[in-house]
């Protein structure tokens, strides 16, 4: 994120603004994941998922008996993801968490190798299900991508275990300029506490690692 707390800049644009670093920082966090979340508005930002690409790591994964590459679970209640994005080209086994009417479209088209419709009674994903769903089938560590709505609801439901959060060195300020935690917000008095594990400085970056309070 920028100095001022931002992942994107006023448009949205992929948040490309991160040092070489800082994406090799994120490649080794994504290869001791069993699987990865994004939202969809992330997917469509950037049109494509970081694969891991790093020797060394894949090898990591290989010794560890896992799949070279974690399974990347897309999250959209609407389920309207363009087909034709370069994500449904990369070499990643892909899952769909959406609704019952998200998973309509997803019948007759390629793309999702499973497709999980995990609804709650008043519409939207059930996020305690769609855990326990993770848990159901394997995937016992999992990092969230972003964006800002999916981690909101998630922090909601106590899914959250830790923080890892890189401030680059700008300021992109915009009032409607997405932000890590987005959704309706927390009172003080109600909000996720955090301990801080550790910090780094390379160069003019700064790396935070955080772990939820309980």
């Amino acid at each position: 994120m920028s100095a001022d707390g931002k992942i994107a800049d006023v448009q949205a644009s992929p948040a490309r603004f991160g040092s070489a670093v800082d994406k090799a920082h994120l490649e080794k966090q994504i290869a001791l994941v069993d699987g990865v979340l994004f939202g969809a508005g992330t997917l469509r930002a950037y049109g494509t998922t970081l694969m891991i690409s790093d020797p060394e790591l894949l090898k990591q994964r290989e010794l560890q008996g896992k799949r070279s590459q974690p399974i990347h679970i897309v999250c959209s209640s609407s389920g309207k993801i363009d087909p034709q994005l370069r994500f449904f080209k990369q070499q990643v086994p892909r899952w769909l968490f959406t609704t019952i009417n998200g998973s309509q479209s997803w019948h007759q088209k390629r793309g999702f190798h499973k497709v999980f419709a995990i609804e709650m009674q008043e519409g939207g994903i059930n996020w305690v299900a769609a855990g326990e769903k993770l848990t159901e089938m394997g995937l016992q560590k999992v990092a969230v991508l972003g964006g800002g709505k999916l981690v909101a609801s998630l922090l909601a439901a106590d899914l959250v275990d830790e923080f890892w959060l890189t401030v680059c060195p700008l300021i992109l300020g915009g009032e409607n300029a997405p932000i890590p935690v987005a959704g309706a917000g927390f009172l003080a008095n109600l909000a996720p506490k955090l301990q801080l594990l550790s910090v780094e400085r390379v160069d003019q970056e700064v790396f935070l690692h955080y772990r939820l309070q309980r």
